[in-house]
């Protein structure tokens, strides 16, 4: 027989969602059923906790403690490079392949750079605005009405000056 969960240790799960929705309980029963929580429950908490994040997928990291867990929310550069883009929220089941072609200003990359500074492998916030500008070449967006890759040769260049902090 497997040992048992010990009900005070400190179990972390990190799940992909759609924000704003409850998952499904196939994809989450089986992560969090044997630490004795019930999936329903879990699942309302995750889209009361994501529901800020409508339509768009973000990664949940549930902290799990004596049958409780705590749901925090954290989001990708892609959830952040689309919610930059405020688009208005579609319904997945309706609309597909969908074509994501607005401009975000270049404040705002920095502003998510920021946010995703502590998960970055790279040494400066220059490197870390260019994982965010290539992430905005995937979603297809561009950044001050130009492609991303033009920005990011720019920063190479020295034409546009990142902040050190």
């Amino acid at each position: 027989m497997p040992p048992k969960l010990d009900p005070n240790e400190v179990k972390i799960i990190f799940i992909r969602v759609r924000g704003g929705e409850v998952p499904g309980g196939s994809s989450l029963a089986p992560k969090i059923g044997p630490l004795g929580m019930s999936p329903k429950k879990v699942g309302d908490d995750i889209q009361k906790a994501t529901k800020d994040w409508k339509g768009l997928s973000v990664t949940c990291k549930l902290t799990c403690q004596n049958r409780n867990a705590t749901i925090e929310v954290c989001p990708g550069a892609s959830s952040l490079v689309l919610r930059a883009l405020k688009e208005p929220a579609r319904d997945r089941k309706k609309v597909k392949n969908i074509k994501h072609s607005g401009s975000i200003p270049f404040n705002e990359i920095i502003s998510i750079a920021r946010e995703l500074r502590s998960r970055s492998m790279a040494k400066t916030l220059a490197g870390t605005c260019k994982e965010v500008l290539g992430t905005c070449v995937s979603v297809g967006c561009n950044v001050d009405k130009k492609n991303p890759r033009q920005v990011h040769n720019e920063i190479n260049e020295g034409k546009i000056v990142v902040p050190e902090k």
